[in-house]
């Protein structure tokens, strides 16, 4: 899935927030987001989904992070919690896509995401065929729509934001492993 429905999922994470605590949800939100994106920063070490994807470890900290939020809500506590739930879930969701090759509508790799604690890749599941795919693209458009009316203009700039770059993603990610071809 592209880094954009993380974190669009990311900002799905604070929506009970509106309602129990309004005051608190742009945090939150802007906290999912962050972390919906940050397990993608692995693909600038080169072992993508390997290297800041944790899909058994994140719940490590996210546990005791969303009971610390829960007893002692606060803009810092309540931002841990949803970023660590935010990666969490995004590591996991990882192998609902496609595996990790630059052309994953070939389903050459087996690779999803690697799971730490039993040092071995998780196969794909394919339910969204590729990142970039329009399907994934609609779970974007979906999952941010909240931000464009729940949320004040901070979280609604980014959601724009994140809707265009996701847009602009699609439309080209089917040629990028070519232009990458040619560059290197």
């Amino acid at each position: 899935m592209m880094a954009t429905t993380h974190a669009a999922v990311g900002l799905c994470l604070a929506l009970p927030l509106t309602v129990v605590a309004p005051d608190l949800a742009p945090v939150a939100a802007l906290a999912g987001v962050a972390g919906g994106v940050f397990p993608d920063l692995d693909l600038l070490a080169g072992v993508h989904r390997r290297t800041l994807h944790f899909p058994d470890y994140y719940w490590v900290g996210t546990v005791p992070a969303l009971v610390v939020a829960a007893v002692a809500p606060g803009p810092e506590t309540v931002a841990v919690a949803t970023f660590l739930c935010s990666a969490a879930v995004h590591s996991v969701s990882d192998v609902f896509g496609a595996g990790t090759e630059a052309r994953p509508w070939e389903r050459t790799s087996a690779e999803a995401v690697y799971l730490h604690s039993r040092s071995q890749w998780i196969a794909p599941r394919y339910w969204i065929r590729y990142d970039g795919a329009p399907e994934d693209y609609l779970v974007t458009v979906l999952c941010f729509s909240p931000g464009l009316v729940l949320f004040g203009p901070t979280v609604r700039r980014v959601t724009v934001a994140f809707l265009a770059v996701g847009a602009l993603y699609t439309l080209v990610r089917k040629h990028l492993p070519r232009v990458e071809e040619r560059l290197l």
